[in-house]
């Protein structure tokens, strides 16, 4: 499942969309962040589709109401596309709140036969641009603070030939959203019409093998050479 990725910096998502309102504020490009570090990453959101800003990673519903109960609710970082309509944690949401998440590429394990530990690699679109993962999205106030900011899940779809390959266990990865397609997701507004853009991604992706960030613990990974060929 997609728990771990790289995010673009904020001069970088300015270079590549010169037209949208950019609120997100980290200009340092993440190389590897877990999402169980429930970090804030840059999105567009189809209630404000001009805008990149931040959200936060996990999705917190609405019958939750303080910060500590977000940090202890169930694990909602990825939402399988096949039951999106049926759970719980997302069925209020999927319909009409849906947006991109700017990435730089993100990572999978590999189980490796008779090895105990899984390989990680890095996959990233070929050229090595920023892509968009698609998320569904919920707004959290923490009822004892008053803080409001959204939140999110990647949504995954079963693999596509090369993530069969690579995520061999499990078999899935996240919805990458192609940028011919990314108005379509934002603005679909039938259930059969949201799942037709839930499915493994057609077109050919990069990949290498990197340092295992999965079993990384208590060291930096946010760092350039995290993302280089072993």
């Amino acid at each position: 499942m997609c728990y771990h990725t790289g995010a673009p910096s904020k001069s970088d998502l300015k270079n590549k969309y010169p037209k949208k309102k950019i609120t997100y504020e980290n200009d340092k490009e993440i190389f590897h962040v877990s999402g169980f570090s429930r970090p804030f990453l840059p999105v567009t959101l189809n209630a404000r589709e001009n805008h990149i800003e931040s959200a936060r990673w996990k999705l917190i519903p609405f019958w939750v109401k303080t910060e500590a109960d977000a940090a202890k609710y169930a694990n909602t970082l990825n939402a399988e596309g096949e039951s999106i309509f049926e759970k719980a944690s997302y069925k209020n949401y999927i319909l009409k709140n849906r947006g991109l998440l700017y990435v730089t590429g993100f990572y999978e394990p590999h189980q490796v036969k008779g090895s105990k530990v899984s390989d990680n690699y890095f996959i990233y679109a070929p050229n090595k641009e920023i892509m968009t993962l698609g998320i569904v999205y919920a707004d959290f106030l923490d009822q004892q603070t008053g803080e409001t900011y959204p939140t999110f899940s990647i949504i995954t779809t079963p693999a596509n030939p090369l993530l069969e390959e690579i995520h061999n266990v499990k078999k899935r990865m996240p919805l990458i959203v192609p940028e011919d397609r990314q108005d379509q997701w934002l603005f679909a507004n039938r259930k059969e019409d949201i799942q037709e853009l839930i499915k493994p991604y057609p077109h050919q992706l990069g990949s290498h093998q990197v340092y295992r960030v999965t079993g990384a613990r208590n060291e930096e990974t946010d760092r350039p050479e995290i993302q280089f060929p072993v």
